[in-house]
């Protein structure tokens, strides 16, 4: 799709000196050294502290997360921010805002944020029968919280927000080229339905299709794939995984915190998920049931993240950082990938 002329985006307001008043207003002085990080949906900047500040001594830097406006309401973040505290306190890794002036959640200038403690750490090496199963133990113990109560206020992952409201949103704003629109509206329409046949949830809350036993639903990482997990050494105190990113928490089923681990062939995601599983059921029991919405669960996030991209193109940081999207080429890629995940969600699942 080709940018056209609009009207400054929020963030554009969001300069430095913004950035080092917001952190002051919470009782945190910068010494000047900002850097931005890696975000598209927010802006994270890393800050450093003066010496002799409050905080300074336990933490050297602090991570700042400003809220994309207008995505996510106040109760939203609040369930994010309660889940990350309970998982905490439950000592599972994961880097959570820190609470000042009695609060995890901000506002400045018109900008919701948070403040959380740096994390060292690298990418994991999913090729490493170990890692994946450490990786596996603590999602079991995520899960574990996990499974404890239900998001109030957050969505869920099913059928009807991953795949008919995104589809209906590209449709009615005309953001499928048209060279191709009639060729993926048919075929996202017959994905989302066989999606929905391998019992992927019709709405937000509540259990899958299946009347008789059905499979779980719980409060998620929901965005697990390797960017959101920093590993350091497991020989180190503390070593293993750190998950990072809560902001897309939701509720689903638990293999949707699996298998955005798994890459490559079919064999290899066989002999990856077996590790994983290997770990997670020291701890945790997983219903194989699920196996069979892997991908399902790939096929939806196809299309939503689709939707994610053009949803928001009119933020500078899209159209310079995804310049392929939007294209015919793009979306001549995206009938192609529909095809091949229409026959996979024909195909047997993997197993373990």
């Amino acid at each position: 799709m080709t940018p056209s002329p609009q009207a400054p985006h929020p963030f554009d307001r969001l300069t430095p000196d913004v950035v080092v008043d917001a952190l002051a207003a919470v009782g945190l002085m910068a010494d000047g050294r900002l850097m931005a990080l890696n975000s598209y949906e927010n802006r994270v900047y890393l800050a450093h502290l003066e010496r002799g500040t409050p905080l300074a001594d336990a933490h050297p830097a602090v991570v700042l997360k400003f809220y994309r406006p207008g995505r996510w309401s106040a109760a939203q973040i609040a369930e994010e921010h309660t889940f990350a505290a309970e998982l905490m306190a439950a000592e599972v890794p994961v880097v959570g805002p820190l609470q000042l002036n009695g609060r995890t959640l901000h506002e400045f200038e018109g900008y919701a944020f948070s403040v959380s403690p740096r994390r060292g750490g690298r990418a994991p090496e999913l090729d490493d029968p170990e890692a994946l199963e450490a990786i596996g133990r603590f999602l079991a113990r995520l899960h574990g919280v996990g499974a404890a109560a239900p998001f109030a206020h957050r969505p869920g992952i099913n059928a009807q927000t991953y795949g008919h409201a995104p589809r209906e949103w590209l449709l009615a704003q005309g953001a499928v080229a048209p060279e191709v629109r009639s060729e993926w509206a048919e075929l996202s329409e017959n994905a989302i339905q066989i999606a929905a046949c391998s019992a992927i949830p019709t709405s937000a809350v509540g259990h899958f299709d299946s009347d008789i036993n059905p499979i779980a639903t719980l409060r998620l990482h929901g965005d697990c794939h390797p960017g959101n997990i920093l590993w350091t050494p497991l020989d180190v105190p503390g070593g293993g995984p750190h998950f990072v990113d809560l902001d897309d928490c939701r509720s689903g089923p638990s293999v949707q915190d699996l298998w955005m681990l798994l890459s490559g062939e079919r064999h290899d995601q066989q002999r990856q998920l077996g590790a994983l599983l290997d770990g997670y059921e020291q701890l945790r029991e997983f219903d194989r049931r699920e196996l069979a919405l892997i991908e399902p669960l790939r096929t939806l996030r196809l299309i939503h993240y689709s939707a994610w991209l053009a949803q928001r193109w009119d933020d500078p940081a899209f159209p310079a950082a995804f310049p392929w999207f939007g294209t015919a080429d793009y979306w001549r890629g995206q009938v192609h990938m529909l095809t091949e995940q229409i026959e996979a969600m024909q195909s047997a699942p993997l197993v373990a």
